[in-house]
């Protein structure tokens, strides 16, 4: 049987060099669309089923984060439901594993893939609650929709004071980096939880706060199978400052938004090739940072490290030197410009140190108990009970 190298589908990356032997398949990450950058790759294997095979990424080296491959275990699957790590060596220029097929086909991936038809049914799923108005900000250059949901209180959460006081405005944004799937693995628990009418946490949030969502802000990059780039080639991260319906339709038509309602606390989330842990990156370096939102930066991450101890405090960026942030990324942009609290949250690629599962690494379904433990976070934050 024909050994089978497959990436065209939604969010398949990879090129074949060679591919004749199982014991010696070699590939090649492809780079992002219109981009230098690469790293993402997902791909299937079949005609191996009950050989020994061994893969090697013969690029890895030259990829935009090849510390990233220290201690990672590729993302494994036979049904694309359940995904587990097949361990993995790089020896500073190949990524290898082996693995025995099980199965007629095997998917591989840096991370378990989020795909847009998962996006799509999380949309209408999240659509149809009551609590949820949902409207497409646009379209992105190749055409697809910009999706956003506005969470807000029910009418049976009118007896609740908050209801009827100055609401709050909070945004969580998710995938400006397409490869980074445990983003959206992450809004999918975020939102499930969210919406839980029977979750206590959840109503008393939605009682103080309109919640902005964007649950995938860059659906091209996901669909061509991009790591950092929309289909242009463009870094949405780096576009905040002065977003064009030309270069960053994306970021245009939710800065819009935001300048309509306001933020008071907002979440951008992403994955980190390299660091091991859950963390905040903070907006430290803007020139308006002050002690008192140092104070209520520190108190959030404490609190959420005593509520989900996947999250921790410790490990993280440097903090950047007043007045040396880059406005031209989300977080420090909508700090210096609304001034409110703004955080970046990083997940890992590979496994956490501080509480490991090796045989699932960080995976999608810790992703999603995270996502679902930021709603008991956001609550205290934006009612000042946050950990002292």
């Amino acid at each position: 049987m024909t050994i089978c190298i497959n990436d065209k589908f939604d969010s398949g990356n990879i090129e074949v060099v060679s591919a004749q032997d199982p014991a010696s398949i070699q590939l090649k990450i492809r780079k992002d669309t219109n981009s230098e950058f690469l790293q993402w790759f997902h791909f299937s294997v079949s005609g191996v089923a009950g050989k020994q095979c061994r893969i090697s990424i013969v690029n890895a080296g030259d990829t935009a984060y090849p510390g990233g491959w220290k201690g990672y275990d590729v993302a494994t699957s036979i049904d694309r439901q359940f995904w587990y790590r097949t361990p993995a060596e790089y020896d500073g220029q190949q990524l290898t594993w082996t693995f025995e097929a099980q199965s007629d086909v095997t998917w591989f991936a840096y991370f378990a893939p989020y795909s847009l038809d998962q996006h799509a049914d999380l949309i209408a799923a999240a659509a149809t609650a009551d609590a949820v108005e949902y409207e497409s900000l646009g379209v992105t250059h190749e055409g697809r929709s910009i999706d956003y949901l506005k969470v807000s209180a029910l009418p049976a959460d009118a007896a609740n004071d908050h209801v009827n006081q100055q609401r709050k405005q909070l945004w969580v944004i998710a995938r400006q980096h397409p490869g980074e799937s445990m983003a959206e693995w992450w809004m999918e628990g975020w939102l499930d939880r969210l919406l839980d009418q029977d979750d206590a946490s959840s109503r008393a949030l939605r009682a103080v706060a309109d919640i902005h969502v964007v649950p995938n802000m860059n659906p091209d990059g996901s669909f061509l199978g991009n790591l950092r780039t929309n289909a242009l080639g463009v870094n949405l991260n780096r576009e905040w400052a002065s977003p064009s319906l030309e270069k960053s339709p994306e970021v245009f038509h939710v800065r819009q938004r935001m300048e309509q309602t306001g933020i008071d606390l907002s979440l951008d989330v992403h994955g980190d090739e390299a660091l091991p842990y859950n963390f905040i990156a903070g907006t430290e370096g803007i020139a308006d940072w002050s002690d008192v939102r140092d104070a209520e930066l520190v108190a959030l991450k404490r609190t959420w490290a005593a509520l989900n101890p996947d999250f921790q405090d410790v490990h993280g960026y440097p903090r950047s030197g007043s007045g040396q942030a880059n406005l031209t990324i989300c977080s420090n942009n909508l700090a210096h410009s609304f001034g409110c609290l703004a955080m970046t949250l990083e997940m890992p690629f590979k496994d956490t140190l501080d509480t490991p599962r090796p045989f699932n690494g960080w995976s999608a379904e810790r992703s999603m108990r995270l996502g679902a433990s930021f709603v008991d976070v956001a609550h205290l934050a934006l009612t000042g009970r946050l950990l002292s």
